[in-house]
């Protein structure tokens, strides 16, 4: 069976830097840093105060309908926005005769509506004498697949439609599944990427009582610091990722523009640990292998990976032990960048805003940069040979790029994308 060709036509994001995809790639192109005190509630008393929040948002200029809005947790919210920014970007909607059975939608989260969840439990304990009373949304605002299901709902799409859990690999893990489906011919186009809300209460306590989050209350714009040896663990972020999948020739039946192409997909497990990442990186590097297998591609072929690289003593350090053993030699002669560095972890959204990042890296021919990284700030864990790109943007041919997302439960999938050629 001939494989289709699957082309990447519309991008969505609100991000910590910035509110649509043109300002969060300028913002990042720049070094800037999306990291602050936290806004979303009185974080005072927590170890970790400052987080990676999106800014300006106001859901009622989005979404005009209050009804629809009540049925919405913060990520749902987030999603549609992103969602809508693709699609419209895409001119998917212009199309004559589109044939909606055939468009699908696979929108991650690593945790869902966790803020719901939070307000739930909590008027359940100050309310335990009445008995229990709970909103009758309270369910489907929560769970983790019903972004998938609103953006469905909106545009009328029939085609395949679920979300994906794997931590924080879960929009890498639905791109490459909307990769798989149209490639096999079961799909002409699909929405697909990731969306998180989860700074609040229960997430940054939750996070600090694993002592996972930077404590670096000072300085919060200089906290997520990939690969530095003062590194103290990853700044939260949160926001939404969305990307318009497309088979080829349907994309150019309609005249679509095309940012890049979608090559390969590679997934495996660490089997490990429940939160660390194996620390000789095995299950990084043969999620690498297995994308580059899928690609039919050698390491020789990847100039730019956008890495996990949270910010984390130990996640950190594995990753780099498993590019260098895969990619050998090839590994000096390409650029590696966390653009965690600026975003914060958007958790279930990670991946969709990495990969973003990677197809207009090769779109434009530029590498966005690791920031924060300080001279002596050096690990003797790290091989510094490497090309982390710190602190500024690089000009340079980026034909493939392969991005990673890892998460807790040993997840681990990788994505490549390459410029687009007839």
């Amino acid at each position: 069976m001939e494989l289709k060709r699957v082309v990447v036509t519309g991008l969505g994001a609100l991000t910590p830097l910035g509110n649509d995809v043109t300002s969060t790639w300028e913002a990042a192109k720049a070094g800037k840093s999306g990291a602050g005190p936290i806004t979303h509630f009185d974080a005072s008393k927590f170890k970790t105060q400052f987080a990676c929040e999106v800014k300006n948002f106001n859901a009622s200029e989005y979404i005009s309908d209050r009804r629809k809005l009540r049925q919405l947790d913060l990520y749902a919210q987030y999603a549609l926005v992103a969602a809508r920014q693709a699609v419209e970007d895409s001119g998917l909607e212009t199309m004559e005769n589109l044939d909606r059975n055939r468009v699908g939608v696979i929108v991650a989260a690593g945790i869902g509506g966790l803020h719901t969840f939070e307000e739930e439990a909590g008027y359940y304990a100050l309310n335990e004498d009445k008995g229990p009373k709970y909103n009758p949304f309270f369910i489907p605002k929560m769970i983790a697949d019903i972004a998938s299901g609103h953006i469905s709902m909106e545009y009328g799409y029939h085609g395949p439609n679920f979300g994906v859990v794997s931590a924080c690999a879960s929009s890498n893990n639905a791109i490459i599944d909307a990769f798989n489906y149209i490639r096999l011919g079961k799909a002409d186009a699909f929405v697909t990427g990731g969306a998180e809300a989860a700074i609040f209460p229960a997430g940054v306590g939750g996070f600090n009582s694993m002592h996972a989050l930077s404590t670096r209350n000072d300085s919060p714009e200089t906290a997520s610091r990939p690969f530095s040896k003062s590194r103290d663990g990853f700044v939260m972020g949160e926001g939404s990722a969305v990307l318009i999948l497309e088979e080829l020739e349907h994309a150019k039946a309609r005249g679509a523009k095309i940012y890049a192409e979608v090559v390969g997909g590679g997934m495996s497990a660490d089997a490990h640990h429940i939160t660390a990442t194996h620390p000789e990186g095995l299950g990084a590097k043969l999620a690498m292998q297995n994308a580059l297998d899928d690609a039919g591609m050698k390491p020789e072929d990847i100039d730019y990976i956008n890495v996990h690289g949270t910010s984390t003593p130990v996640g950190d350090v594995s990753e780099v032990k498993a590019i260098v053993d895969l990619f050998g030699d090839a590994a000096y002669k390409l650029n590696i960048s966390s653009t965690k560095s600026m975003t914060g972890h958007l958790l279930g959204a990670t991946g969709a805003m990495e990969a973003i990042f990677s197809i207009l890296a090769v779109k434009d021919d530029i590498v966005p940069p690791t920031i924060n990284h300080e001279e002596g700030d050096d690990d003797e864990n790290i091989d510094y040979n490497l090309n982390f790109t710190f602190n500024k943007a690089q000009a340079r041919p980026v034909r493939a790029a392969l991005s990673n997302a890892f998460g807790f439960g040993g997840h681990n999938a990788s994505v490549i994308v390459k410029k687009f050629e007839e």
